[in-house]
């Protein structure tokens, strides 16, 4: 594994998740000392994960996570992380990185140049700000501080899984998520699936997007 600096678990604590759907989970949370960014991530433990569990990682979406914005898909993959990571055993890392990693006011900046036509990634390069500053250097921390140097990843990002590898997390198999589309985040997953090749399918979405 390349040399980065072991963190640690700090607590653990068990709690009821409830969505609005009525869905509901038993959860174990845990926090971590030592990881590199200090932010405060938290891995979300879910049924009995085995030798090789499911694993997530979600982006923090304060607009789409708590507010339901339909801008993203963020809130829905969040809601169906849970609920299969729960029935096969295995743990969901929610990382403090919003907007991609810069931040809710520099996502909501972006969010204004979007309406005035600029795709995502374009929005971000109008800010002077990467496409995508997101690093998984903690990510892999937390796996590893939890014992996990296997896992099957949930995920359409074919950057986490390139990124988590080169962390030495081996990546048995990449799960695609559900498409939730709705009609104004259409421009959004075309721009992912063109722009960083996001398991997502591409020809719906731009006829839908022409429709």
């Amino acid at each position: 594994m390349p040399d980065i600096p072991a963190a640690t678990p700090r607590a653990r604590v068990r709690v009821p998740l409830r969505f609005a759907d009525g869905y509901g989970a038993d959860a174990e949370l845990v926090t971590f000392h030592g990881l590199t960014d200090g932010r405060e991530h938290l891995a979300v433990v879910l049924g009995d994960p085995g030798p090789v569990p499911l694993v997530r990682l979600h982006s923090e979406c304060l607009t789409g996570d708590v507010f339901g914005s339909a801008r993203c898909d963020c809130g829905p993959q969040l809601r169906e992380a849970v609920e299969r990571i729960a029935d096969r055993g295995g743990i969901l890392l929610y990382l403090r990185q919003e907007g991609r990693g810069i931040g809710l006011y520099n996502k909501l900046d972006a969010y204004a140049l979007q309406d005035e036509g600029l795709d995502t990634y374009a929005a971000n390069a109008a800010l002077g700000l990467p496409e995508d500053a997101r690093d998984y250097t903690a990510a892999a921390q937390m796996l590893t501080a939890l014992g996990v140097t296997e896992l099957d990843l949930l995920s359409n990002n074919p950057d986490k899984a390139a990124q988590l590898r080169a962390l030495g997390i081996t990546v048995r198999d990449r799960v695609p998520t559900g498409v939730f589309t709705t009609a104004h985040n259409l421009p959004y997953l075309r721009a992912k699936a063109l722009q960083t090749r996001h398991t997502l399918p591409l020809a719906e979405l731009t006829e839908l997007t022409a429709g």
